[in-house]
């Protein structure tokens, strides 16, 4: 049982959402705003992609970016800021030729994933420690091994701390070797990310084995998606784990009721507190997780 836990909210993703939910932040101020909005119900991290203002559809540009962490941090707002590093990573195969890709398709380098992480030096940003066939289509998010290194040794040189998502035994495998070639530092920090098609399923049992190959000196926390999401948040800290809710993984309160992105914490944390837990302060969640700004 994890009786002081960190709970992270992924604020919008970067997935077809925008039409589902009116809550859904797209805009960088409503993304900043939503974030600020997180942590005032009790979040301690915020995990932020950026959407395109006029299509919202999901961005990786880097002045977005910019954007949004700038309103967050001039809004004296404590709150620990994750930026994702896995856009730039989709290949979509060409129906008439699989050999090539195909609409749709975004691959760029190692270098130019990490342009907003280094010009933002965000607390954490994420890392997507493998491949993937991502839904049911003919979408692979790719994460070679070479890719994974650079962008391991850079952040740590900025001193950023990846947290290392894993949809998969095989990537916990590999972010292990990571590990153990002195890339990432020391204590590693996992998401186990479930439900997302088709990596692992949702599922307690799931969790536990994920769980298990984890370096023992590990922080991790742990997600599910839709309707699993508070149950695998209550199972995460029933076997000592952090949390991760949030409206790019859920856009529910209840059955036929959308949410916001500050419901879900409130939702989330009254659970922790049922459970006879508490959510940790970002400053406590910084001495935890040994981040930048941590106290000495």
């Amino acid at each position: 049982m994890n009786y002081d836990v960190v709970v992270t909210c992924a604020v919008t993703g970067a997935g077809a959402t925008t039409d589902r939910s009116p809550h859904v932040p797209v805009t960088p101020k409503e993304v900043a705003d939503a974030a600020i909005e997180a942590a005032k119900a009790g979040a301690a991290v915020a995990h932020i992609h950026v959407r395109d203002p006029e299509t919202g559809q999901g961005s990786r540009d880097p002045k977005l970016f910019k954007e949004v962490v700038d309103r967050v941090r001039d809004s004296d707002t404590d709150v620990i800021i994750n930026l994702t590093a896995g856009m730039g990573g989709d290949w979509i195969q060409d129906a008439d030729n699989p050999a090539m890709p195909g609409p749709g398709t975004d691959m760029i380098s190692a270098e130019e994933r990490l342009i907003h992480i280094e010009e933002c030096r965000p607390d954490i940003c994420s890392l997507d420690c493998g491949t993937l066939n991502f839904g049911d289509g003919d979408n692979i998010y790719i994460s070679t091994p070479p890719t994974l290194r650079y962008m391991a040794e850079k952040v740590r040189e900025w001193g950023v701390k990846p947290e290392l998502e894993v949809f998969e035994l095989g990537h916990i495998r590999f972010a292990r070797q990571m590990i153990n070639e002195g890339l990432i530092a020391d204590p590693p920090m996992f998401q186990i990310c479930l439900g997302i098609p088709w990596g692992a399923d949702q599922s307690v049992d799931t969790m536990k084995v994920m769980k298990d190959h984890l370096p023992i000196d590990a922080s991790w926390a742990g997600f599910g998606i839709s309707r699993m999401q508070m149950p695998m948040a209550a199972a995460a800290v029933a076997m000592g784990g952090n949390v991760r809710v949030g409206l790019e993984d859920n856009l529910f309160l209840d059955r036929g009721v959308l949410a916001t992105n500050g419901q879900l914490v409130t939702r989330v944390i009254e659970i922790i507190e049922r459970m006879g837990g508490r959510a940790v302060t970002p400053q406590e969640a910084r001495d935890k997780l040994k981040l930048r700004g941590a106290e000495t």
